[in-house]
Order: structure tokens, then sequence, then C-alpha cells
């Protein structure tokens, strides 16, 4: 590969992501094809959650359905991407030689925040896969941290991909107006973000929960923030943002998507 591939961070929203058409969705249709093929896919999901971090192992993980009340057809799907254990294995070494302890999960299937994504991007499930956990008491320097252990798979083919949501507030989503317009808190929170990440401001960044308007509205419990910072650290030191994407769903859910290179 002549560059190192570029980290993402993706807003998953709903398991419905998965089978509607919407304007996410059909982002991430085509995302997987501006990409070079990687040879293995790294993701560090909002549901999958421990401290020490925890990297899935399992040769052949299985979909994890881990929501309710949708429908049927929901359940039925699968994304049998293969896992590899070989890359976990060193991801976790690797981990735990920057000082952050680290943990094999052997049995760890793929949870909605991965596997969703990846069936839109890379429907051949045909790419090995490879889940991370986040802390949901961590903090954003930690997650840097780990981004920053993780930046030379980069330059050995493999995609790291933190896959959370830009905001997510479920208890003020407006279920009776699922195309309404971006509730004016949620808009000024997503706005701040989006510049202090055009900015690379870090600083700030990593102060986020005090500093960024409306913070503990826009992200009631931190976990679909944190993997932003695992793609944002794995990048390196100072990379280049590029906004991906940019929509929202039911008044409170931001689904951007953005590149770090």
């Amino acid at each position: 590969m002549d560059k190192p591939l570029p980290t993402l961070f993706l807003s998953h929203g709903s398991p419905m992501l998965a089978v509607q058409d919407s304007a996410a969705g059909r982002f991430l249709d085509g995302l997987g094809k501006q990409l070079p093929t990687p040879r293995a896919i790294v993701v560090a999901s909002a549901h999958f959650t421990g401290a020490p971090t925890h990297v899935g192992a399992a040769a052949l993980p299985h979909t994890i359905h881990d929501f309710g009340g949708f429908p049927p057809a929901l359940y039925e799907l699968r994304y049998p991407a293969p896992g590899l254990p070989a890359l976990a294995h060193e991801i976790a070494r690797t981990i735990d030689a920057a000082g952050i302890p680290a943990r094999i999960a052997p049995e760890h299937g793929l949870d909605h925040g991965v596997w969703v994504p990846l069936l839109r991007m890379y429907p051949e499930a045909d790419i090995p896969v490879v889940s991370l956990s986040v802390d949901p008491r961590g903090d954003a320097r930690a997650h840097v941290a780990l981004g920053r252990a993780l930046g030379e798979l980069r330059n050995d083919g493999v995609l790291v991909i933190g896959s959370g949501g830009f905001v997510h507030n479920l208890g003020d989503l407006d279920w009776r107006h699922p195309d309404a317009s971006l509730a004016p808190w949620a808009a000024d929170f997503a706005d701040w973000m989006r510049e202090r990440l055009g900015s690379h401001d870090l600083d700030a960044l990593a102060d986020w929960q005090t500093r960024a308007p409306n913070a503990k509205r826009a992200h009631p419990t931190v976990e679909h923030l944190m993997p932003l910072f695992v793609a944002l650290g794995a990048a390196g030191e100072a990379p280049t943002m590029r906004h991906l994407h940019q929509s929202h769903e039911l008044g409170t859910l931001a689904l951007d998507a953005f590149a770090f290179e």
C-alpha cells in the first residue's frame, strides 16, 4: 500500500441503518469503494464497553443483535466476516506495551456498532474484522492515547474505525417527527465539535465535557463519543480532518462521519 490508510469515525445511529434508505446509509454504501481495500478492519465500538481495553479475538465472530423493539427482519441479518486472532493478539500486545492494559476477548462477536456500518460499506463480509472496546467511564485523552497505540496499523493495510454517534441523546429523540431539524442545543454542540476537529484543537477536544456547549445533553453517557477519539489518535500527531458526511435523524441524532489522515 503506497500510503497509510485514513482512520474513520462513523456515526451508526439506529440499527435500522442496516436496512433503511437514508442519507447516512447511502453515504456508507459508497464509502468502501472510495478507500483502498484493507487487509483487515479494527473497529472501536460504542457498544463494546470494558475496562481494561478488550480486543475481540474470535476466529469466526458471531453477529450480536444487541437491541430490542425493531422489525423481525433485522434480527435475521448476519455479518459473517471472519476474525483475525493473530492481529487481535498483536493489538493487545501493542496496547499493553504502550502502558494501556489490554485483555483478549476470545469469544466476543460483532455488535451492531460494528456490523451495521460494515454491512453497508463491505456487504460481501470478506474482510477480517477485529473489535475493540471503549471505556464507558474513560475520557478523551485516554482514548486518544489508545488510538495512538494503534497508529502503525495504518501502515500495514489495516483500517481503523471508531463507530459511535456524534450527538447521541436517546431520551430526547423526536419520534413524532423523524425528519425534524436537528435541535438547536444539538446543533450548537455539533458545530463546536466540527470547528475544533477542523482546527485540530486537541486541548479543547480533550476537555469537551466542560467546554463544549450542551455537552451533557448531547452525550448523557460518553461511550458514543469515545470512538471518535480513538480514530483521531490513531491518525497520528497532527492529522488532516476531512468531514465526510453530515445528516441527522429524529431531531437529536447527529450522524457525522470524518476521516483523519
